[in-house]
């Protein structure tokens, strides 16, 4: 059972709530002999990745926001870095943005929380190149290879100082090669620099293609490694999480859909997609039933990956955009879940400020308004 204890009261933009702080969490065997120990977390997105201009780097994410974080009981956070955000086009650390990221380490040891550090774009690698009419020069250019282990050791000198009990390594977020031995390769390379620098460092290792739980028996885990966790994403059913967002391929459907049960309606799908001959290509899939029993059964192949090599399953993105019926998008959350946790998989959501955020934000004002306290007690168990 998990016990909790009021901890604190905030007050955020005028507005005074209640914040929690888990006294316990349910205690799981520590898959690694480092000692890092996860459980629940939230992705620090559109900071040192993705930035959009929404606020400055130095306001959007603060000591006060790690303080709040922990205070809601999350254990850690995932920080999301990119290559152009860090070092500039010759290769140089951008001081600023290194100093940000330190900063950040420091407040995270303060209030106990760990972290990991997510290499989530590359200027030879983005995850979503394929869908935005782009290409990936990584798995074919032996420089640009050197370049990411380059960057990994550059890391490593500025953050090696942090306890391995305290800070992770995500080697690279949703690689997505033609061939997984391309992944498969560049991962033993990585893995070998790397430990040379730092032997007890945890890393953490997604499947390619997204990290799709289903392109888990392909993955190659350098053996006889236990300071490894196996990391997962899933935004699946994808037309309930995505619906209306701007950058997939069935934006245009503009009609109702559902969780759980049958995303879209027989109906609605006649109704919307059927007048559409690029919605009918890309939305074959969309009337299929989605419950609490197709999440697990989707996560099944990652979970026997891991119980194979006797290694942590984690998930590090999930997420649902809030353009769905609230009830039904809060039940999606809850399933999702009550899944991680009877399958001891640790977690973390995407994201803490932005569309899929804990936080509502006002994109015209830059400004964060408010914490959604119910999605916070279900992701949390506050």
């Amino acid at each position: 059972m998990k016990m909790f204890r009021l901890c604190l009261k905030w007050c955020i933009g005028g507005m005074v709530f209640i914040g929690f702080h888990a006294d316990s969490f349910a205690k799981e065997k520590v898959m690694n002999p480092s000692g890092f120990e996860i459980h629940r977390g939230v992705n620090l997105s559109h900071w040192l990745s993705q930035n959009f201009g929404w606020s400055p780097k130095a306001t959007f994410i603060t000591e006060r926001d790690m303080k709040f974080i922990a205070s809601i009981g999350y254990d850690h956070v995932r920080i999301p870095i990119d290559e152009a955000e860090l070092w500039d086009t010759t290769g140089k650390q951008i001081d600023e943005s290194f100093t940000y990221l330190t900063n950040c380490l420091d407040w995270c040891g303060k209030y106990k929380l760990r972290a990991i550090v997510d290499l989530h774009i590359l200027r030879s690698h983005y995850f979503n190149a394929v869908n935005e009419g782009g290409s990936n020069s990584l798995w074919t250019d032996t420089n640009a290879q050197n370049t990411f282990i380059h960057l990994w050791s550059d890391l490593s000198g500025r953050l090696k100082q942090y306890p391995v009990s305290m800070v992770a390594y995500e080697l690279m977020n949703e690689p997505v090669a033609d061939n997984p031995g391309d992944w498969n390769k560049l991962i033993r390379t990585a893995v070998s620099s790397l430990r040379t620098l730092e032997p007890n460092r945890v890393f953490l290792i997604g499947s390619n293609r997204w990290q799709s739980p289903g392109t888990f028996p392909a993955l190659e885990v350098p053996e006889n490694d236990r300071n490894i966790i196996l990391s997962m994403h899933t935004y699946s059913p994808l037309f309930f999480t995505h619906h209306t967002a701007s950058w997939v391929a069935f934006k245009a459907y503009q009609g109702p859909v559902h969780y759980p049960g049958q995303v879209v309606s027989d109906s609605d799908y006649h109704s919307f997609v059927k007048q559409d001959s690029v919605l009918i290509h890309v939305m074959e899939n969309s009337r299929e039933v989605w419950n609490k029993q197709k999440l697990a059964e989707e996560q099944l192949p990652a979970i026997k990956k891991a119980k194979e090599l006797g290694l942590q399953l984690y998930c590090g993105e999930f997420g649902c955009l809030p353009h769905v019926d609230r009830n039904e998008r809060l039940a999606y959350y809850r399933d999702l879940i009550s899944v991680f946790d009877e399958h001891q998989i640790a977690y973390c959501n995407w994201e803490y400020k932005g569309d899929f955020g804990i936080y509502t934000f006002d994109f015209e004002k830059n400004v964060s308004l408010e914490p959604d306290l119910d999605l916070i007690h279900i992701l949390t168990g506050n």
